[in-house]
């Protein structure tokens, strides 16, 4: 593999999502307001989640640690993508460039863990409720953010670590609206052998396994709650948020990541803007709507805020 030979490129230009002037003005407006409507949305659950006792459990634990990833997700694409929107040289450096793929994989892989671990929080709830407060304790959960976080880092680390020594020789034109890994090594004229390699393993161990662990959670969860004689529905109601964020974030995932061919440009930029741009705006609205405890959290943390 070829090191460290980046003396042809020193910039991305970033296509982004159109070319059209006036388009471009319509989406700048559009995703301002999705962008401001996310940070709101996943900071409002984080007040209410730390704020109110009644939700200082696992479950909830978990929902706003999800929040927060998906604040840090956004935050490290579409801001950029904002201001290319109405620039007029839509450059970004080569450096700005690696650490914005860097946090990408970061807060992604940290939410596939995440979202692993909270389908585990669903099966103890449902499978052995009697020993859930002891098994889903504190000390547990904080455990299990940390090995979200730090796998997060080290695959992101590992992943940057192959790309950043290839040689970028020719183009510097990216046909996306952020840098991620997988359109990054498409432009290098390295041999990429060993970065495919690694770019497979990883993605069938960051992507596969857990979601893999999701399914075997879920049919172990299926299968207790089709023996209960009634309350079968309660029972599915507490698991239906979490199936429909794992469904949206893993059928992007697995298409874009696992896939050799994504069906062009296009079909990728539309699958990119599902789970980075919309997932993280409707997972507080998916968690909390049909929940009635975030409903009174809430009420009584509006009331605490017009009292002060």
């Amino acid at each position: 593999m070829e090191t460290r030979n980046h003396s042809t490129v020193t910039e991305f230009i970033l296509l982004g999502l159109s070319t059209d002037p006036t388009i471009q003005v319509v989406l700048f407006t559009l995703f301002l307001a999705i962008y401001t409507a996310t940070l709101a949305s996943n900071g409002l659950l984080i007040l209410v989640v730390t704020f109110d006792h009644r939700l200082h459990n696992s479950m909830y634990f978990f929902l706003a640690n999800l929040s927060l990833l998906d604040i840090g997700y956004t935050s490290i694409t579409i801001p950029k993508m904002i201001v290319n929107f109405l620039a007029e040289k839509k450059t970004i450096s080569f450096t700005g460039c690696f650490v914005q793929a860097y946090f990408f994989i970061f807060f992604g892989i940290s939410e596939c863990i995440l979202l692993t671990f909270m389908a585990y929080d669903r099966y103890v709830a449902i499978c052995n409720p009697l020993r859930y407060n002891m098994v889903m304790n504190r000390t547990a959960c904080g455990q299990m953010i940390r090995v979200a976080w730090v796998t997060g880092c080290f695959t992101s680390s590992v992943d940057i670590v192959f790309i950043v020594q290839l040689s970028f020789c020719s183009s510097n034109v990216v046909n996306h609206f952020f840098c991620e890994a997988p359109t990054l090594v498409q432009l290098s004229c390295s041999d990429l052998s060993l970065t495919n390699v690694v770019k497979l393993v990883g993605s069938s161990t960051m992507i596969l396994v857990p979601l893999l662990l999701i399914v075997l959670s879920y049919v172990r969860i299926i299968t207790t709650i089709m023996k209960f004689d009634s309350g079968k529905y309660q029972a599915f109601s507490t698991c239906f948020s979490h199936l429909i964020v794992v469904v949206i974030f893993y059928g992007a995932a697995v298409f874009l990541y696992m896939t050799p061919e994504h069906g062009g440009a296009i079909t990728v930029k539309v699958v990119s803007v599902m789970y980075t741009v919309v997932t993280p705006l409707l997972n507080p609205l998916i968690y909390s709507l049909r929940n009635r405890n975030v409903h009174r959290a809430l009420g009584k943390l509006i009331k605490t805020a017009a009292i002060i």
